[in-house]
């Protein structure tokens, strides 16, 4: 009952002479007998709730090396009441610095974790009532003027004020207890789990699937109707994300579902010009002569204009897979100016030619044609998309689904899966994150089919980001997990 208690008590009217001591009760009851936590957690926390008479009232669940009193260091899970509402919920660095906790507190995947945990708190309030910091370590920066104007946090300013550069993690429970309990839930056992204590037995269950929710915010799905969503009021969308995630799969899908078919895909290359693209002068047969002469051909583009012309009460896709793997800015040339995805704004440009496909040299984009791309950015040896070319596109990320893997080939693929997406959600930069392989690398018909992926294409594709230093700063863990993938798979 410790987690309902602790709920109750944030609720509880302020001031009181007792608080200090009732908040110093009903945090400690988190790993007394019949707590949510072990006993012996005593040994990596300890409450600290002082009697303040003028100054911020708080009471902290704070690592144990700490004195009785004064300034501490480290983590800390604190609770800051106030007279007009219930108690703010926060996580906060110690104002002596970070301490014992340096690692956690240093470590990518726990700004990370902080992050899709506020991200998920506003989505189930359907409020602004949470924030996080970009890097917990970094005390010396203010706390932003859009969180201390926020109207949620009005009732702790006293406390912002005092503490707000060493706040990275705030929430402000709203009168909806339920949800209010859940994500002191989520809170709580992040801090514990960072210091390697998990809840009890009974606990488990539910603590799993509260982590599977928030953290579904750091790799969110993406539904095929928010593609077509994305394409009916933008036109021009580009799918991005890291190799295995289905993108292309996604494109061909929504070609023969949504458009039927009508519909031309062409891939990027690093040999993709602005004359295979848009058009340009082709050599072509010289009738009654000897040699070549050369005419205007159209390219993709043109050729895809041509087809939706023809058509106009019908859609009309261009999909281009690997859309960076060629220079876009150079691979459309003037055409650029074409891409304006309200179609109150249509634009002309003459191009240098007269064309076949579009009868003439002035060239616009006909209503009922889309663009749709594909971008991996696993793949850094290619051209970056410009911002010119990519003001003109709708970016949709693309990440890997832990649900779409299942056991039901071999119980190994969730398992590989999990460690995997647990390595870099742990240790890798917001760089670096941008390359975790998708779920298409443990989808399989088959147990040989599964051991083939592993062997000819994950492994290579981990071997690849440790050569090119794509993960240098946990190389370790990535040499480990494909050691453990090598033995399980003998």
């Amino acid at each position: 009952m410790s987690l309902e208690a602790l709920t109750d008590f944030l609720y509880r009217p302020y001031p009181r002479a007792a608080w200090h001591s009732e908040a110093a009760d009903v945090l400690g009851s988190l790993w007394a007998a019949g707590g949510r936590f072990r006993q012996s957690a005593d040994k990596i926390v300890t409450v600290r709730s002082p009697r303040i008479e003028d100054g911020v009232a708080f009471a902290a669940i704070i690592h144990p090396d700490n004195p009785t009193s004064g300034a501490y260091r480290g983590m800390s899970f604190v609770l800051f009441p106030s007279p007009t509402a219930p108690a703010l919920v926060g996580l906060l660095v110690g104002t002596d610095g970070t301490g014992p906790d340096a690692p956690i507190l240093g470590k990518p995947g726990h700004a990370r974790k902080c992050q899709a945990l506020a991200q998920w708190l506003n989505q189930t309030h359907r409020a602004d009532v949470a924030w996080a910091k970009v890097d917990p370590t970094r005390c010396e920066e203010p706390l932003p003027r859009t969180v201390r104007e926020n109207r949620s946090y009005e009732p702790y300013l006293p406390a912002l004020d005092r503490y707000g550069a060493v706040m990275y993690l705030l929430f402000a429970p709203t009168p909806d207890r339920d949800r209010t309990r859940e994500g002191l839930e989520a809170i709580i056992d992040l801090m514990f789990g960072e210091r390697g204590v998990s809840p009890l037995a009974s606990f488990l269950s539910s603590s799993a699937a509260r982590q599977r929710a928030w953290l579904a915010c750091l790799l969110p799905p993406m539904e095929r109707d928010e593609i077509a969503s994305a394409l009916d009021t933008h036109r021009y969308v580009i799918l991005q994300g890291p190799p295995g995630t289905g993108k292309t799969r996604a494109l061909y899908n929504l070609a023969h579902s949504r458009f039927r078919g009508s519909s031309s895909i062409v891939q990027f290359h690093a040999n993709t010009t602005y004359e295979s693209f848009v058009g340009g002068l082709a050599p072509t047969p010289s009738a009654g002569t000897v040699g070549l002469s050369f005419a205007p051909r159209g390219g993709a583009l043109l050729q895809a204009i041509s087809a939706a012309r023809a058509n106009p009460s019908a859609e009309y896709l261009l999909g281009i897979d690997e859309i960076n793997r060629a220079d876009l800015a150079k691979a459309l040339g003037e055409a650029i100016v074409l891409l304006e995805p309200r179609r109150d704004h249509s634009r002309e440009v003459r191009l240098e030619h007269d064309y076949s496909e579009i009868g003439s040299s002035l060239v616009s984009m006909p209503e009922n044609l889309y663009i749709l791309g594909t971008m991996n950015t696993a793949d850094r040896s290619i051209a970056i998309v410009d911002v010119a070319v990519r003001r003109r596109f709708a970016f949709l990320d693309m990440w890997p689904q832990l649900d779409l893997v299942t056991d039901e080939v071999t119980p190994l693929a969730p398992e590989a899966f999990q460690r995997l997406l647990s390595i870099f959600i742990e240790h890798a930069t917001d760089d670096a994150f941008s390359l975790i392989p998708g779920h298409s690398y443990f989808m399989a018909t088959s147990e040989r089919e599964f051991g083939n992926t592993l062997r000819y294409s994950l492994i290579p594709l981990l071997r690849e980001y440790l050569a090119q230093g794509y993960v240098a700063g946990f190389a370790a863990e990535v040499r480990a997990y494909i050691q453990w993938l090598e033995y399980q798979w003998q």
